[in-house]
Order: C-alpha cells, then structure tokens, then sequence
C-alpha cells in the first residue's frame, strides 16, 4: 500500500471520528469541514469539535468571556464566526493555537476593551470584524501579532481616542474601517504604522477639526472618508496625503475652505463636499488633478464673489456639481449652467473666513518617572499598578497620555492629584479602596477623555470633583456602593457620551439623577436592584441610543420613561421579573429600535399587540428561557438577523400555526421547541407534525413548495 492510500485511510479515519464527535446542538458537514451551532443555547465552546473542521459558525450563542485557549482543540480552523454571541471578554490568549484562521468575526457582542494579548496567535489572520461591540479603549500592543491582516473592521464602536502607534504591527492592513464611533481625539502619530493602508474610513465621527497631523502619516493612502463629523472650517494646507485621490467630507458642518486646503495632496481627483453650509469656494490652488467637486445641498451664493471660483473650474477643467441657493434670480441653476455676467455683485457677502485654530505648542516634559513606577516615552504611558501605594504619586511625564494606577490602596483622591497632566486621556483607578473623590480632584485634566473607578466603595459623588475635566466621555463606575444615581454629578461633564453604574445597589431612577446629560449615549445600568423608573427620569438623555437594565427588579416595562429617546436603537431588559406584557409597550421606540432583550424574566404572557409598532427595523430578539407557551404576530419583522426561542415551553396546537408557518419561511435557526401537547414535546416547532390536521394547513405549507399548484389556481 503506498503513501497516498494510508493519507486517504487516515483522512476517512479522522472523517468517522469527527462524525461521532459532533456535538449535540451543531450540524456538522465533515466533507467541506463545516461546523454550524447557530442560536443555540451554548454558553461556552464545544469541545467535541471535530479536530479537522475548518469553518465552524457559532453566532446567537451566549459566551459572555472566550477564555484562553479555547479554541486549542480545533487548530485547523480557517474561518471562526462568533456574531451575536454576547461576548463582554477576550482573555489574553483566548485563540492562541489558530495559526491557520484567516477569518474572525466578532461583531454584535459586548467587547467593551481588546487587552495586549487577546489577539495572541493569529499570525494568519486577514479580516477581523469587531462592528458594533462597545469598545472605548484598544491597549497599546493589542493588534501585534496580526502581520497578516488587510481588514479592520471596528464600526459602531465607543471610541473617543486613538492614541500614537496604536496599530502598531499591522504592516500590511489595508482597510482600517472607524466609522460610527465617537472619535475627537486623535494621536498625531496614530497612524504611523501603517504602511500599506489605501482607505481609511473616519465618517460618522466627532472630529471637530481635520486631523491633519496624523493623516500625514499615510503616504499610500488613496481614499478617505471623513463625511458626518462637525468639521467647520479646512485650513491651508490641511492635507498632506501624496496618494490620496478621493476625500469625502460631505455632511460635515463646513463653512469655508482655505485656498491651499489640498495644495499637499497632488493627486487629489474626486472631492465630495456635499451638505455642508458652503457659500462659495475659493479656486483651489494646488489641486491640480482634480476633476470632480460636489457641492449639491451647499446654499451657494452665485454673486461675483463666486467668479473666481466659476474661471477656475473652467480653466481646470474640473466638473462642479451643485446649484445655487441665491440670489432668487439665479436659485436652482446649476453651476455649469452659469455665466460670469449672470454673477453680479449684491449686497450680499460670505462671512469671514474662521480664523484657523493656534497649533499648541508640544509638551516637552522635564519631569522625571516616580519611583516605583514605569514610564514609556514611546507611547506616553506610566504604569504603577500593585505598588501598594497609599497616596497617588506625582512628576509623571507632562505629556503622560495613559495613567495606570490600578490596585493601589489610595483610599481617597485629594484636590489637583493630577496637577500639570494637561495630556492626560485615560485614568485608570479600578480597585484603588476609593471612598472619595474630593472637589477639584481633576482639575487640571483638560484632555481627559476615559475615567476607569470600577471596583472601589463610592457610594456618592460631588459635582466639584469633575471640574476641571470638561472633555470627559467615558465614566466607568460599576462594582461600586451607589444607592442612587449620584444627581448632580454630570453637569460639568458636557461631553459625557458612555456611563456605567453595573452592578451597584441603585433601587430606582428619579426625574432630575441625570440633569445635565444632554450627550449619554449608553448608559449602563445592569445588575443593580432597580424597581421603578420615573415618567421623566430618562428625559435629559434624549441622545440614548444604549439602555441596559437587565438583572434588575422591574416587574413591567418601563413604557412611559421610553419616552423622548428618538435615538434609543439598543434595549436590554433581561433577567427582570417581568411576567406579563401588555398592548404597545415598546410604542415610544419602535421607529428607532433594533435590538431587543427580552430573555431570562420568567414572562408568562405577551400581549397580541405588545410589538405594535416594531417591524422591519428589529435586527434582533432574544426571548429564550421564558415561560409563554405562544408569542404575537412578527410577519413584518422582516429585518430580523437573529431570533432566539430556545428554552421556551410553546403549545403547538393551531394557535400556534402562524408562527410555525412563518419561523419555516425565516432563513434562521430560532431554537423553538415543543412543550406541549404530550405527543409533541420536546420536538422543534419548525418539524412538528401536530400541525398537519389544522385548517389552512395546505395553504401555509403545501402552497409554499408546490409552485404548480398556485400556477393551477
């Protein structure tokens, strides 16, 4: 027998095996080496895996931590896709042994930080999904080891800072996708190691001002996105990126343009300045090679002060698209329609050009590192975590940007403890025994964007303790001793976008606990013991787009202080006792919500009419181990992505028909199972044979797969 057959006898070998490993809730197709655990109620990894799998597909399960090593046993893995899979934590080694995974999908968990060595071992790796998790903080070191990828993907995140060389080691990524997060402060050498990217797409952001610095960075770059953030003004010489040829920033706030803007980006050929609040541009010299400017939605005044702008198109040979807004004569003509006579002067003037904003003048710190500490001039950090410390140390670095101080009895933090950080962003004081934050604790701390006071005895706070501090995004309070709400507290925190108070003793929430947060975005409230949340209480917020209360003590849903949250797109009401659900409980969000949690509360009825409202926009519902033995109509759910009925105990008689009609016609696995009659029990509503003597029966099943039949009729 020669070599080729014991490699054929060896592969059929492993083929059996792999066939009676195959765990109990997967399909496992051992031919293509496919695995697939969809919605299921997993809550940690299998490890029967076949070993030779190379696609495995685990979305809709609920991990919560994906510990080290967890994928050890599957090390041919090429494709790994955890979607939607409540993922809060990567631990440091957690898909160490994937050398050969080209492909990681993330997206849609709870990911809130990506430590140095989560990402640890995937030297192979390609594209790597992080969309719509909660990530406020990427640690210096995380992205290392990936000298493979060309896709990053951390969409709809809850970042506000990338610090200098934070994608160190991606040599050579090539699309790096920041859009929809929360950015407005970026390192001016944020970017410098990437070499090979050619788009990079910042829309959808906070940037205030055209991050010119660290674009410089990209040489290579040819495309970027900047679109959707509230930049007002371009100034001269903004952009100095030699390979870009498309920049978008249309939807931005744009008031004025200088003339040189693009004078340093030479191959510039499409530029996008769609909706913005542009009177008029000036000719733009420098821009050379471009051949299309969109203006349309600008309210352009097509006077004389337009001319110079109107020759140079001409000259350039550049195609202007946009209409004029005024004077009345000439509303509505095109650009290029235009004439320079028809441009006459009026009375009517641009406002002055912004004045453009003084460059700071860059820290030179002569400060020395504490002792006992660990300083890094590279990536401006300083570290004294577990020195036992008992007062905060002073002389960090001036230009210290990441202050680590975690696990350090310090009891309490007195007025300036910070003096002289005026670069400091990130602060961490998790398990420091804080009982106290004394007023003016940060003052000084005019960058700071990430506070971290988890794990410490705060049961109240002072307003004076954030003066100071008026870029503050990120407040980190869970694991602490609140009772309540500490009212009061964020208004001078006018930027607070994310706020988390999980896992204190809160008992309700009252009008007036978040006067002042006009800005919150998510506010995280999970694991307290709220029982009531007032009509008003959620008004200040009207920004929200993420509630989290689950594994609180609500016994119904908190319909009225839903109200005036036009944005609310995320709602977890988990793990509450809520066992009845009446008519239009979701009303006040359904034109805005997408994801729903409604899992683990012991509810015994949904009204027919609780969903009223909600429809095509629900991407997901989570309504598994709970107690309803039928659900309402979701015919026009049609947007639904992930549905999940696992663990709940459904009559399958013929009031149960529709919805076996329709989870047949749903491309998703929902889990649902049987729980009663007697003869049906335990088996998926999807295959239950009880419905075959109900009426209607033929049309809603037979009618689906016999095209001729309709054809007939």
């Amino acid at each position: 027998m020669g070599p080729s057959w014991g490699l054929l006898l060896l592969a059929a070998a492993l083929g059996v095996t792999a066939a009676a490993r195959c765990p109990a809730p997967c399909v496992c197709d051992n031919l293509r080496a496919h695995v697939l655990c969809l919605n299921g109620s997993l809550t940690a990894i299998p490890d029967t895996i076949p070993e030779l799998t190379r696609k495995l597909d685990l979305r809709g399960n609920s991990f919560m931590v994906i510990p080290a090593g967890a994928f050890l046993a599957t090390p041919y893995l090429t494709h790994l896709d955890l979607q939607h899979c409540k993922v809060e934590r990567l631990e440091e080694g957690a898909f160490r042994g994937l050398g050969r995974l080209v492909y990681l999908n993330l997206a849609s968990n709870g990911i809130a930080l990506l430590y140095q060595e989560s990402l640890d071992g995937l030297f192979s790796l390609q594209q790597l999904i992080l969309e719509g998790n909660r990530i406020e903080e990427i640690q210096p070191g995380a992205f290392g080891h990936l000298a493979s990828l060309t896709v990053l993907d951390l969409r709809a995140n809850a970042l506000v800072y990338l610090p200098d060389m934070i994608f160190q080691g991606l040599q050579v990524l090539r699309w790096l996708r920041l859009s929809h997060n929360a950015l407005h402060v970026l390192g001016t050498e944020a970017f410098a190691a990437l070499p090979a990217l050619r788009r990079l797409s910042l829309d959808h952001n906070e940037l205030q001002a055209l991050p010119g610095e660290a674009l410089a960075q990209l040489d290579g770059a040819t495309r970027l996105d900047l679109g959707h953030n509230p930049i007002t003004y371009v100034a001269e010489e903004a952009l100095a990126m030699a390979s870009l040829r498309h920049l978008f920033l249309d939807h931005a706030s744009l008031q004025d343009v200088a003339r040189d803007a693009f004078a340093r980006s030479p191959q510039l050929r499409i530029l996008d300045l769609r909706e913005n609040q542009l009177q008029g541009l000036p000719p733009l010299a420098g821009a050379g090679g471009l051949v299309r400017v969109s203006l349309d939605g600008n309210p352009l005044l097509c006077s004389c002060l337009l001319r110079p702008f109107h020759k140079w198109l001409a000259r350039a040979r550049v195609q202007a698209e946009g209409a004029c807004a005024a004077p009345p004569a000439l509303r509505g003509r095109s650009l290029n329609s235009l004439k320079s006579p028809e441009m006459r002067c009026s009375r009517l003037r641009l406002p002055p050009s912004p004045t453009t904003p003084p460059e700071q003048p860059s820290s030179a710190s002569s400060r020395q590192c504490p002792r006992g500490c660990v300083c890094s001039p590279d990536f401006h950090h300083g570290s004294c975590e577990n020195r036992d410390l008992r007062e905060i140390p002073r002389d960090f670095p001036e230009d210290t940007r990441l202050l680590d101080l975690r696990r350090n009895p310090f009891r309490t933090v007195p007025p300036d403890a910070f003096y002289g950080l005026k670069e400091l962003v990130s602060l961490h004081l998790q398990r420091c025994s804080i009982r106290e934050l004394q007023p003016g604790a940060l003052r000084g701390l005019e960058s700071l964007v990430y506070l971290y006071l988890t794990n410490n005895h705060l049961s109240t706070l002072a307003a004076a303790a954030f003066e100071g501090a008026p870029q503050l995004a990120y407040l980190d309070l869970d694991h602490n001793a609140f009772t309540r709400v500490p009212a009061g507290t964020f208004r001078l925190l006018p930027n607070l976008i994310s706020l988390h108070l999980q896992h204190n003793t809160i008992g309700e929430l009252v009008e007036g606990d978040l006067a002042g947060a006009s800005g919150l975005r998510w506010l995280y409230l999970a694991g307290n013991a709220i029982r009531r949340i007032a009509p008003a209480a959620l008004a200040p917020t009207k920004m929200l787009e993420k509630l989290q209360l689950e594994g609180n003590h609500l016994s119904e849903v908190p319909t009225a202080a839903l109200r005036g949250l036009p944005a609310l797109s995320e709602l977890k009401l988990s793990r509450n006792p809520i066992k009845h659900m009446g008519d239009g409980v979701f009303l006040p969000v359904a034109s805005s919500l997408q994801h729903l949690y409604l899992d683990n509360m012991g509810l015994e009825q949904i009204s027919p009419h609780a969903f009223t409202g909600l429809g095509p926009k629900i991407r997901s519902l989570y309504l598994e181990s709970n107690k309803m033995s039928n659900i309402p109509d979701m015919s026009n759910f049609t947007g639904l992505e992930i549905l999940n009925l696992q663990d709940v105990p459904f009559h399958c008689d013929c009031h149960l028909l529709p919805l076996h009609t329709w989870i047949n016609k749903l491309n998703l696995c929902v889990g649902a199972t049987c729980g009663s009659p007697a003869e049906a029990q335990g088996l998926k509503v999807k295959l239950s044979t009880t419905f075959q003597t109900c009426p209607g029966w033929g049309q809603g099943e037979a009618g689906e797969t016999n095209p001729n039949k309709t054809k007939a009729a």
